[in-house]
């Protein structure tokens, strides 16, 4: 027990610092008129995608590396059984067979994927991948949306090219509110065509 007791104080000081030493953006978000922190590093159009482990619904391993030389549309969403959560997701269901074939589209929560699967089956989601970031966190932190105390993916949407870039960002200023999904179309497209030429 001696020898456990140091072992212990280690890894809680280990664990300790590594919470310490992530990175808090405060002022972009609300819920409501309450701030909300968002843990992790911020991305902005133009950086370079970082790559990132999430699950399917199978709990298969599934990164962003596994969609290069395709444009990437990647929505994400608090939590799909929520009303604007729901309306988003299915949105961008219905958008997929309006692009082209080399768009890839995801939409990315920190719901369980037993949950994931369930909502999916039930509202007839099935032309874009749902992905969950319930497992490491991955997502959340790589790209400074995970809510400090709740455990959610902040609602954003990010357009990445084939080159492996940001194309576009829409950190939704209220997470209760819907992103703007023309833009986020138009942007995929732009980022398609340029790739193209």
């Amino acid at each position: 027990m001696k020898k456990l007791l140091p072992l212990c104080i280690a890894a809680s000081l280990c664990c300790a610092s590594f919470v310490q030493a992530q990175e808090e953006t405060v002022g972009l978000v609300v819920a409501g008129d309450k701030p909300i922190t968002l843990l992790g590093k911020q991305v902005f159009k133009g950086d370079k995608a970082p790559n990132f482990d999430v699950v399917d619904q199978r709990f298969a391993k599934v990164k962003l590396t596994d969609f290069s030389n395709q444009t990437v549309l990647i929505s994400v969403v608090p939590s799909l059984d929520t009303g604007v959560c729901s309306l988003q997701t299915k949105r961008f269901n219905e958008e997929v067979a309006n692009l082209p074939e080399d768009v890839a589209m995801l939409t990315i929560s920190n719901d369980l994927p037993f949950a994931q699967k369930r909502f999916c089956a039930a509202e007839g989601v099935d032309k874009l991948k749902v992905l969950s970031d319930s497992v490491w966190r991955d997502f959340g932190e790589k790209y400074g949306l995970l809510i400090k105390d709740m455990g959610l993916l902040s609602r954003a949407i990010f357009v990445v090219d084939k080159s492996g870039k940001v194309a576009y960002k829409e950190l939704v200023a209220d997470i209760s509110t819907h992103p703007d999904y023309e833009a986020a179309l138009a942007a995929v497209k732009e980022a398609n065509s340029l790739a193209a030429n």
